[in-house]
């Protein structure tokens, strides 16, 4: 049950920042005899040699709440009052609750009551701390008489948090996540789940706090493991605080290629190389590879052993092979059935040449005895002198074995430590890497790998079972995930067996020549029909002025897709300024020189980047954290920043096939201001942007 406070007298703002300040006092000193519990049997588990992980977790759970552990309140008309946070703290002596975790379902009116549908709420309360003290509230009434309904929940508070200034990182929305928002949050899919939505619609934010709710309503996730495959290491960075900042540290992020970690990436490919490695036919002509390389000869093939030739028959190498195939194991471990299958064979015709019974011209057996081998008479006898009484109501006098079952494994042990017998092993069947194979099929040596060759190795590795310590995930979250291709879902859907996953993109943003444009073509070779699509449809992030600078751009490039409905204006023109070749460089310097409000980011094509580097000195790779960053527009893929110069917009449409969609990227990373340097004539997509040529003055310069 929620704390009841009664609803009573009418105070001033500064009252009422005072009551919350009290109460959020009191939330403060519950969190902080917590962490003291919680350190103590931390120390206490340590000193007894036990299992710490437990309690180390939940030490960095409790710090990580911190910075805005109460964000807001719930009066009901019922009377209640109730309080919402980044978790739930419960009073020690008698188990109420204090602050409800923002995921409970009580909790989820704070984001989707409005005055048409008020869910039982009166008034909402937003409140901002500043470490521990309270400085701001934003009330709401939801009454026929308050607030109007335009839409947007706490729309003062979610305007102050797009507008703010951009630091580098990216924080969590927990305090103004929308209701279409936090409708993907809460989805109850447990398959798959695609959220499509334009630049700003807050795809990312929406990802990670829904991995923060299943993390808490379905607990088995803690120990089956959760996996955020982002785009790039910067991008990975960007996001690193939102699930620490949700209490939530137990998660893994990877790109790609992190997920083969002994695969170093030190070379690019051309895109139509990239395309090609992508295509999902690369899985069939991988295993092609692999079974090519088992050889059933169909001539006899002579095997040395200790001075001995013994010989293999086509037919029996032939059922050897099919034999081991027929069990379904990966190459190299079917390649053991199939040593088994001839070394069986190659021990019997052993056995069999030490068994028989040597035969003299006359077809009288050389040692006297019986020409079957049988025991005769005088065998009998014999064997009595020597003090072997054999029962003759037991005897059979049926040939007798020289060789028992021990004799024969030993045999066959020595057969497969033969170095010669092994090079005959190896040469029908032969052992295989991950690298080989890949080597074998592309018809390079192997001189470095790309990016696009990591999904072809994982490939290889599953085919010849070289899987070494491939960890599996209860649930995958795939950021950017139009980038993948083909050999890359095939990547991941290894990793989760479940299928249970979160898939975040807009096919329109699509940098990669292997990515794709369609979910249904990458989805369904793997779950069919059961996967589910959401849309946002919201730009939260993106101005007006800087959306409709793109509109030509997105109409030229992909008709029919409308973009996401901007919810502000900022006043800001978009620009754009023609210099020359010889003088890019010069004219971007002395633009992000001129800058001074907020963070910059200079977006230009590979080939600009070490010039502008060289002259602005900065870093390559990028420090979001950086007043100017300089990136391409691949690593700029899911990030966001105050202003944004693009460099060369000619160059980024020229530079690779879908070099449209990176220009799209690119314009839509500002929250604020947006300028374009362009050598020569502008592209025909940006002419409808106003053209500033005289160098813009004051305001125009903020960009």
């Amino acid at each position: 049950m929620a704390p009841i406070i009664e609803l009573g007298e009418r105070v001033t703002a500064s009252g009422e920042i005072e009551v919350e300040q009290e109460y959020v006092a009191g939330l403060y000193a519950r969190l902080d005899a917590l962490r003291e519990e919680a350190a103590g049997r931390l120390a206490a588990a340590r000193r007894a040699g036990g299992e710490a992980a437990v309690w180390q977790a939940e030490v960095a759970r409790l710090d990580a709440v911190e910075q805005g552990l109460c964000f807001g309140r719930l009066d009901l008309h019922d009377g209640r009052r109730i309080y919402i946070g980044r978790l739930g703290l419960f009073r020690d002596d008698d188990g109420e609750p204090l602050l409800l975790d923002w995921r409970v379902p009580v909790a989820r009116a704070f984001y989707t009551a409005t005055a048409t549908a008020p869910q039982g709420v009166r008034r909402r309360r937003r409140i901002t701390t500043r470490g521990r003290t309270v400085v701001a509230l934003n009330d709401e009434l939801l009454t026929p008489d308050g607030a109007g309904d335009d839409g947007l929940v706490g729309e003062a508070a979610l305007l102050a948090a797009v507008t703010a200034a951009r630091t580098g990182r990216m924080h969590d929305i927990v305090t103004t996540l929308q209701a279409e928002q936090d409708r993907i949050v809460r989805h109850e899919s447990g398959g798959v789940l695609v959220v499509q939505g334009g630049p700003g619609t807050g795809k990312t934010a929406v990802a990670l706090h829904r991995v923060a709710y299943l993390l808490y309503t379905r607990p088995h996730l803690r120990t089956r493991g959760v996996l955020v495959v982002g785009p790039s290491r910067i991008f990975l960075d960007y996001i690193g605080q939102v699930l620490p900042g949700l209490g939530e540290n137990s998660v893994v992020t990877a790109t790609i290629t992190d997920l083969v970690p002994d695969v170093e990436v030190s070379r690019v490919d051309p895109p139509e190389a990239v395309a090609l490695k992508g295509r999902a036919v690369m899985a069939e002509r991988l295993a092609e590879t692999v079974r090519s390389r088992v050889r059933t000869p169909d001539h006899p093939v002579d095997v040395e052993f200790e001075q001995q030739v013994l010989r293999l028959d086509p037919r029996t190498c032939d059922r050897a092979v099919r034999n081991a195939r027929r069990t379904g194991l990966p190459h190299n471990e079917a390649r053991l059935v199939h040593q088994r299958e001839v070394v069986d064979a190659l021990a019997q015709r052993l056995v069999d040449g030490m068994e028989a019974v040597v035969l003299t011209d006359t077809g009288e057996a050389i040692d006297g005895g019986s020409a079957d081998g049988r025991l005769g008479e005088a065998d009998l006898r014999a064997l009595a002198a020597a003090g072997f009484v054999i029962d003759q109501d037991e005897h059979d006098d049926g040939p007798k074995a020289l060789l028992d079952q021990a004799d024969r494994v030993a045999l066959r042990n020595s057969l497969l430590a033969d170095a010669g017998v092994q090079a005959v092993l190896d040469a029908l069947w032969p052992p295989l890497t991950p690298e080989h194979v890949v080597s074998d099929l592309l018809g390079e040596p192997v001189d470095g790998w790309s990016a696009a060759d990591v999904p072809l190795l994982d490939e290889a590795a599953s085919l010849i079972g070289h899987v070494g310590d491939r960890v599996t995930f209860g649930h995958v979250v795939v950021d950017e995930a139009q980038e993948l291709s083909e050999m890359a879902w095939r990547m991941l859907m290894r990793r989760c067996p479940t299928r249970s996953m979160t898939i975040v993109g807009d096919p329109a943003q699509t940098g990669n020549p292997a990515g794709t444009s369609s979910w249904d073509h990458v989805l369904r070779p793997h779950v069919r029909d059961r996967w589910q699509l959401a849309r946002l449809t919201v730009n939260y992030r993106t101005p007006a002025e800087i959306m409709a600078a793109t509109a030509d751009l997105l109409a030229a490039h992909h008709p029919g897709t409308p973009p996401p409905r901007s919810v502000r204006s900022t006043g800001e023109t978009p620009w754009r300024i023609r210099t020359t070749r010889a003088d890019l460089v010069t004219t971007v310097t002395d633009l992000a020189t001129e800058h001074g409000d907020g963070q910059l980011a200079i977006i230009a094509p590979n080939a600009h980047i070490e010039p502008l580097a060289a002259a602005l000195s900065l870093p390559t790779p990028p420090d979001l954290t950086g007043e100017v960053v300089l990136l391409t527009p691949g690593q700029a893929k899911g990030l966001e920043f105050d202003s944004v110069l693009i460099a060369d917009p000619a160059e980024i449409l020229g530079t690779a096939p879908l070099g449209h969609n990176d220009l799209y990227v690119a314009m839509t990373r500002a929250t604020q201001r947006l300028g374009i340097v362009h050598p020569g004539p502008s592209p025909v997509e940006l002419t409808a942007i106003p053209d500033r040529s005289h160098r813009p003055t004051g305001a125009e310069t903020s960009a």
